[in-house]
C-alpha cells in the first residue's frame, strides 16, 4: 500500500492506494500522526482504496476519536463501491456507532 499526505499547514489530504486491512492499518494511522499541529482540517481521500475490511472501520473511528481530541475536523471522500458498501452496512447494523456520518450525502457520486 502507498500513501501520500498534502498539507498546505492548516488543511491536511491524506490518500492510501490499495488495500486498508490491518496489515497496513498501523502505516496509516502514522500518516495521520505525523500531522503537524497547525492542521485544523484532515480529509481521508479513499478514491484509491479498492477494498478495505473492518480494519477501515476502525481507521474510521479512531479518526473521529482523534480529530474530536484535537479540535480538528474529518472528512471522508471518494468512497468506491465496496468500501461504500461496508460503511452502509456497518451504519444499518451498528447505527449507535453513527457511520453514516462517513457517507456522501448523495450516495450515486460513489467512485465504481
Amino acid at each position: 500500500m502507498r500513501v501520500t499526505t498534502t498539507s498546505d499547514g492548516v488543511t491536511a489530504v491524506i490518500t492510501p492506494y490499495g488495500e486498508i486491512d490491518f496489515h497496513v492499518l498501523p502505516r496509516l494511522l502514522t500518516a495521520s500522526q505525523d500531522l503537524p499541529p497547525s492542521v485544523t482540517q484532515v480529509t481521508w481521500d479513499l478514491r484509491g482504496a479498492r477494498f478495505m475490511d473492518v480494519a477501515g472501520l476502525h481507521l474510521l473511528i479512531h479518526q473521529r476519536m482523534t480529530c474530536a481530541d484535537t479540535g480538528r475536523t474529518l472528512n471522508v471522500t471518494g468512497l468506491r463501491q465496496q468500501p461504500l458498501r461496508l460503511l452502509q452496512l456497518a451504519a444499518e447494523l451498528f447505527p449507535a456507532g453513527e457511520w453514516g456520518g462517513f457517507l456522501p450525502d448523495h450516495l450515486p457520486t460513489a467512485i465504481p
